[in-house]
């Protein structure tokens, strides 16, 4: 049910590349690639110049300006499209696309209106947003006041794409800074979550192994020192050595399991945050009763809570979940249950994805079930796990 992250970091890598200089030709390319379809409204320009409808010289003189307005728009555009250039620069450019566009189209005639269009475009995507507010009403207002003069139909049924087109355009740049700022932040909250928990594994190994080392050290000294007058002495310091050894080894390998291994209630805090943070109203349980709850089927269940949560903000368009963890006795003896239910779409109906078949492998390994399908009123999963340690070895039925 839940889609593959790389697709969305894949597409988000590339929306940031547009924003960014291009590193590479092939990322120039990229930005080429979608910079150019927009230059079909250049399609009536040249129809024009290659119609005959124009004297040699007239001619000419369009095929340069035509020339010269797609240069300084590429070149608008483009350099924006990473290190912005100076403010100055931009100003001195968008004049000259705006004289070039009047100009051609009041010598020329209404074929060339589709100018405009591009004029509003770099006003959008290169002024700052307050400016872009103001001057693409304004290159607007000048296409109209163009344009009635020399072909009211086509004025008419360009003005709302050149009005529209350059606000689309301010759209776009806000998503792309969106974007770049939220793949820094996430950079920069990931690496702290790193050093802190280098930081809890060093406090931690020190609370475990500090005490064990010094022991060692300890017990080491004496042995040495018994050694030459009292080798049954000695020994006994060796063997307990080896005690001490054996269970830092123990200790250790217990808190790195500890790292690793998922906990319901950590997921069910997670899960209040997640769906309050996807505008879904949540109840979740805060202290649900694990205790006797053996950590196979804990570690489990705490995966079940992740992956329903995380396809319920994805996917269900839900506006309330509702998270209940319950025991209930079985003839398989007394489950832990935990249910997540939404009141959304009710899933995608094209059976379980990866996740969902992974959860039930994983809750079957443990000695529990998983369901999951439509509700009422949207989606519920429901997985069980056993609540009672497993009995002990050489036990009698």
């Amino acid at each position: 049910m839940t889609e593959d992250p790389h697709v969305d970091e894949a597409r988000a890598e590339r929306l940031v590349r547009l924003g960014e200089p291009a590193r590479t030709p092939r990322e120039a390319m990229y930005k080429l690639v979608w910079i150019l379809p927009w230059l079909v409204f250049l399609a009536a320009p040249v129809r024009d110049l290659t119609g005959g409808h124009h004297s040699t010289g007239a001619t000419a003189a369009g095929w340069a300006g035509l020339l010269a307005f797609v240069a300084v728009y590429m070149t608008v555009v483009f350099r924006n499209m990473g290190r912005a250039l100076p403010a100055r620069v931009v100003a001195g450019l968008l004049a000259v696309l705006a004289v070039l566009a009047v100009t051609l189209c009041l010598t020329l005639g209404g074929h060339w209106l589709g100018l405009f269009v591009y004029v509003s475009v770099s006003c959008g995507l290169t002024l700052p947003l307050r400016a872009s507010y103001w001057t693409i009403p304004l290159t607007t207002a000048a296409f109209l006041a163009v344009g009635l003069r020399e072909d009211q139909d086509t004025a008419w049924g360009l003005v709302l794409v050149v009005l529209l087109v350059g606000y689309s355009m301010t759209g776009v740049r806000q998503l792309v800074s969106t974007t770049i700022e939220l793949q820094k932040a996430r950079a920069t909250v990931a690496q702290l979550a790193a050093n802190e928990e280098r930081l809890r594994l060093a406090r931690d190994l020190h609370d475990l192994l500090g005490h064990s080392l010094s022991l060692i050290t300890l017990k080491s000294e004496l042995a040495g020192r018994m050694l030459p007058g009292h080798p049954d002495k000695a020994a006994q310091q060796v063997a307990d050595i080896e005690q001490v050894s054996r269970q830092a080894l123990v200790d250790v390998r217990e808190a790195v399991t500890g790292y690793r291994r998922a906990r319901l209630s950590a997921e069910l805090a997670g899960a209040q945050v997640a769906l309050t943070a996807a505008g879904i109203v949540a109840d979740v349980p805060h202290e649900p009763d694990l205790s006797a709850v053996p950590e196979e089927s804990e570690a489990a269940l705490a995966w079940a809570v992740r992956e329903a949560v995380t396809n319920v903000v994805r996917h269900s368009g839900a506006g309330r979940c509702t998270v209940e963890v319950l025991r209930r006795q079985t003839l398989d003896g007394q489950m832990l249950e935990v249910s997540v239910e939404d009141d959304g779409s009710g899933g995608s109906g094209d059976g379980p994805g990866n996740g969902l078949t992974g959860l039930r492998e994983r809750l079957e390994k443990a000695g529990g079930t998983l369901e999951a399908g439509r509700a009422r009123h949207g989606f519920r999963l429901v997985a069980r796990a056993p609540a009672d340690p497993p009995p002990a070895v050489g036990s009698e039925a």
